[in-house]
């Protein structure tokens, strides 16, 4: 079998692939694209309503771009389509310059979405997949929770029937529904509980079974049987006609109007996209013993929505329920996210005109259930209460995602991320450290309430790297006065510091120099050869003095024990080091030289 090139597989990578392909692995993918396609119906439809996309555009989305890129994307098992994180970012970007549903939103929509693609395939081609690493996991778990309340509040008006102002905010929205909450819809309330209860109960018992198609129907014929009662007649507003088509062409319009309106939400969703595709991918390929290659799967999303903005698409990624879907029901290459693109094709003609019928409410129901689904309260809860910083990031990011645009809370919540870990990088630990006399090889460790400590000779520990962000937090801990004594000599166990650059080598000239002015000295034990290098190189080695960096412990403390001043030593009770003890007899003993002692100790 011929196996094609790595330049090949990778603007073809189906042709990686391909050869996999047999009968049963073809009867298999048929499954799961068929499960796939009927799970992706009733989602599609909810996805457009919170796009403010009409309700056909949400499955439009599920057909080109699923079929692209399950060619031309990394991940056997994801499968792309329209999600509730980027259908809320298109209509928080979008809703500001143009009513949702109309012709000029649509325009918009397909704009951005090729524009997105644009960006998704120039960060692929350019092998720039782990920018989305920038944005962390609290994050995302703030920005989904956030985005998951906004779904659920902008349903209000459709689940109660008041008549909430398009395009309000989350506190506006709140208010204006507590405020008319006599205006509210008997029937339609009872058409949205309807369509509530059965999507809970059908989760809850019924695993297997999509709840919410179940949703929908039970919604559908409350909502029916509903206006049969004399009152209620049309009390409750339904989808209306839906075409039954295949995706119609479109053309994006990317002048520079369009580009100056968009720009910000490009980088935003863009980002969210490929977030959103590469995790799941990653996932799914640990789960699957899969390799995963991050930029050739932003080649694939990239592809999918250029290619999709041309077919009535909007902002395509890697959709977890139908990913999760498609391996679970056992898909073993990309044909079964291709050919569940195709099933949802001809789905579409038998299946459109049922929506027509669909009420809003029961739309809203699903929509409630979608919201609660997609919050994760156990990741949230551990978060919270295991890491401050994280947690704070996760807050910042929610509370810019109700309060202010959603492009921003991804890029505070990002931005927060990088302020923070730059303050961790620029305080590397400085921890103090003690030999353990008892072991033979004299680890170092943390000293314990009591122990003593050496009145000339101070041990610490770097971990982190010693670059200009960190000089000044370095120095600050080199310099403290200590309360065990003057410690002239300073030994820095170096095996933590993976980085350093010119300011890091000065302030260790500069350290050295003081310690001699003090008469001591300042060494280092195991740096690492990379450090060594950059020092070496840079003539500050020379500087240091390489007599003052050591490879072991044991010659380390051996060395710098021949340095102390040993008529101090002599005097001394507290036996840190074990030549302590050999110091001590030679005094009482009146022994050989200092020199000689040492030797017997090595």
């Amino acid at each position: 079998m011929l196996v094609p090139s790595p330049a090949k597989q990778r603007w073809l990578p189906f042709l990686a692939w391909w050869p996999r392909v047999t009968r049963q692995t073809l009867k298999d993918d048929a499954v799961a694209g068929l499960i796939g396609a009927v799970v992706v119906l009733p989602q599609g439809v909810a996805f457009a309503a919170i796009a403010g996309m009409p309700p056909v555009y949400g499955l439009y989305a599920g057909i080109v771009p699923a079929i692209v890129a399950a060619l031309f994307g990394s991940s056997w098992h994801l499968v792309s389509g329209p999600t509730t994180a980027a259908s809320i970012v298109l209509f928080s970007v979008l809703s500001p310059h143009a009513s949702p549903g109309s012709a000029e939103y649509i325009q918009l929509a397909v704009t951005l979405t090729f524009l997105v693609g644009f960006l998704e395939l120039g960060l692929g081609v350019a092998r720039l997949g782990n920018l989305v690493n920038f944005i962390s996991h609290s994050v995302v778990l703030g920005f989904t929770a956030g985005a998951a309340l906004l779904i659920a509040i902008s349903q209000l008006k459709n689940f109660t029937g008041i008549p909430v102002p398009q395009g309000s905010s989350f506190v506006t929205t709140v208010s204006f529904v507590v405020q008319h909450s006599g205006d509210a819809s008997i029937p339609t309330i009872l058409a949205g509980l309807a369509t509530l209860a059965a999507g809970i109960a059908t989760r809850v018992w019924l695993r297997r079974v999509p709840y919410m198609l179940v949703g929908l129907v039970v919604g559908g014929l409350t909502a029916t049987g509903l206006q049969l009662i004399p009152g209620w007649e049309g009390a409750i507003p339904a989808m209306g006609s839906i075409p039954a088509s295949l995706p119609p062409l479109s053309l994006p319009s990317p002048n520079l109007e369009n580009l100056h309106v968009l720009a910000s939400g490009v980088l935003a969703v863009g980002l969210l996209a490929l977030t959103e595709a590469v995790s799941i991918g990653r996932a799914l390929a640990l789960r699957s013993g899969q390799a995963f290659d991050g930029n050739q799967e932003f080649i694939g999303q990239g592809l999918s929505n250029v290619v999709g903005s041309f077919f009535s698409a909007y902002v395509a990624t890697g959709s977890f329920n139908r990913s999760a879907i498609n391996y679970e029901a056992g898909a073993k290459t990309p044909l079964a996210a291709l050919m569940g693109g195709f099933f949802l094709m001809f789905c579409i003609f038998g299946v459109a005109p049922l929506l027509t019928f669909l009420p809003h409410a029961a739309m809203a129901g699903v929509l409630f259930l979608v919201a609660h689904g997609i919050i994760d309260f156990p990741h949230i809860f551990h978060l919270l209460r295991t890491s401050r910083q994280e947690g704070a990031i996760l807050i910042v990011t929610f509370l810019g995602t109700l309060l202010s645009t959603l492009e921003s809370a991804i890029l505070a919540g990002v931005l927060l991320s990088l302020v923070l870990y730059l303050h961790r990088t620029s305080h590397p630990q400085v921890v103090e450290r003690l030999p353990d006399a008892r072991h033979p090889r004299r680890h170092f460790v943390a000293p314990g309430p009591g122990d003593p400590r050496c009145p000339q000779l101070a041990i610490s520990r770097l971990d982190g790297s010693l670059f200009f962000g960190a000089v000044s937090a370095v120095r600050e801990r080199w310099q403290e006065p200590s309360s065990h004594g003057p410690q002239p000599h300073l030994m820095v166990v170096a095996t933590g510091i993976n980085f350093i650059d010119l300011a890091g080598a000065d302030l260790m000239v500069e350290e050295s120099r003081r310690r001699r002015q003090m008469g001591g000295s300042l060494s280092f034990v195991r740096m690492k050869d990379e450090v060594l290098g950059v020092l070496e190189n840079s003539g500050y080695l020379e500087s240091l003095g390489r007599e003052s960096f050591f490879s072991s412990r044991g010659d380390a403390i051996r060395t710098l024990f021949s340095r102390l001043d040993h008529d101090y030593c002599s005097q001394c009770s507290l036996h840190v080091f074990r030549e302590c003890t050999l110091v001590n007899k030679r005094e009482n003993q009146q022994g050989g030289p200092v020199e000689m002692i040492i030797s017997k100790v090595a």
